[in-house]
């Protein structure tokens, strides 16, 4: 077991090298750099621009670039600089570190929790009435636009007088330390966000746990549970738990599925997350932060990974490499 975590993490030192390198060059294709927003500008002058290029390295050859940030996040865990902000590109991703994933992780907890008990009780009632209302909620939740359900839920929480839309606390909380006040008028500004961005995921988990569970009840080990005379529940205990198997794969990449669909809800319910900051960053060239980014969610994506080949390790030892 050991061996197969140490093979697992070794293999994310080159795919993260390439990532980067990836990352690189696609920033690098975008037209313009962060002076180009300046150049239409009377107010600043060609020698000004050119001084600022100098002091940005902008005026540096791009492999050079490379190399020097890549050395710099390996020695010194700088990141960058952001050109928009003014400050160091790791302070800007970690204060907002924190509310991105605590919402991450309460969202992708509470798609499991709803979707795995929902798809085990349509597939052992295929074809009912049940099955069919969920498996339409499940085509809507999958199919609607998340800031279109955004601004659904803050149109009629407006119409039945809610107040506490926009943001994760009211403006009398917002840099007061932490109270029991403070946390329920947090409790009372999260379900909106929480719903908008894990709908979706509850789509589509429901349905692959529901197919899953179906393809296990008709597996010839199932046929031959019951030609044995087990118990009906000892059957289905069985079946779930083989069903969840492609679950747990799954769930390696819900995190920064999880991230990157908060962007554009994130805007819309104005969340100090790391979404608009990617937004803004885009917008305003501004590369370092818009690298960064990128290779947060390529590790957290890594990571997940590693998690889910663990957890697939230690509940199914038939995939663990000798």
């Amino acid at each position: 077991m050991v061996s197969f975590i140490v093979r697992r993490i070794l293999i994310m030192i080159p795919m993260m090298v390439i990532v980067s390198i990836i990352c690189f060059t696609i920033t690098e294709l975008q037209p313009g750099d962060f002076l180009s927003q300046y150049l239409d500008n009377p107010r600043i002058s060609p020698e000004q621009i050119e001084a600022l290029k100098r002091e940005l390295g902008l005026d540096k050859p791009a492999y050079y670039r490379y190399f020097l940030w890549v050395r710099n996040i390996v020695t010194k865990l700088d990141f960058g600089y952001s050109f928009s902000y003014q400050r160091p590109v790791f302070e800007l991703i970690w204060e907002r570190m924190g509310w991105t994933v605590g919402i991450s992780l309460m969202t992708i907890l509470l798609q499991w929790l709803i979707a795995i008990p929902l798809g085990i009780f349509s597939a052992f009632r295929p074809y009912s009435f049940w099955d069919y209302t969920f498996a339409v909620i499940a085509f809507i939740g999958i199919s609607i636009p998340e800031f279109f359900l955004a601004l659904i839920l803050m149109y009629f929480a407006l119409n039945a007088g809610y107040t506490y839309i926009g943001g994760l606390f009211s403006p009398e909380f917002i840099g007061a330390p932490w109270s029991l006040a403070k946390f329920i008028d947090l409790l009372k500004h999260l379900w909106i966000p929480l719903i908008v961005i894990g709908v979706s995921g509850v789509g589509g988990l429901y349905r692959i746990m529901r197919a899953n569970l179906l393809d296990t009840i008709g597996s010839p080990f199932i046929t031959a549970l019951r030609a044995r005379g087990l118990d009906e529940a000892v059957i289905k205990r069985h079946a779930v738990k083989n069903a969840l198997n492609p679950l747990v794969s799954i769930a390696g990449m819900e995190l920064p599925n999880v991230f990157s669909g908060t962007i554009i809800a994130s805007i819309v319910l104005n969340l100090p997350t790391i979404g608009p900051f990617f937004y803004n960053a885009l917008l305003n060239h501004d590369q370092y932060l818009v690298m960064s980014f990128l290779m947060f969610i390529a590790f957290i994506t890594q990571i997940g990974n590693l998690l889910a080949d663990i957890a697939l390790a230690l509940l199914d030892p038939r995939i663990r490499i000798a």
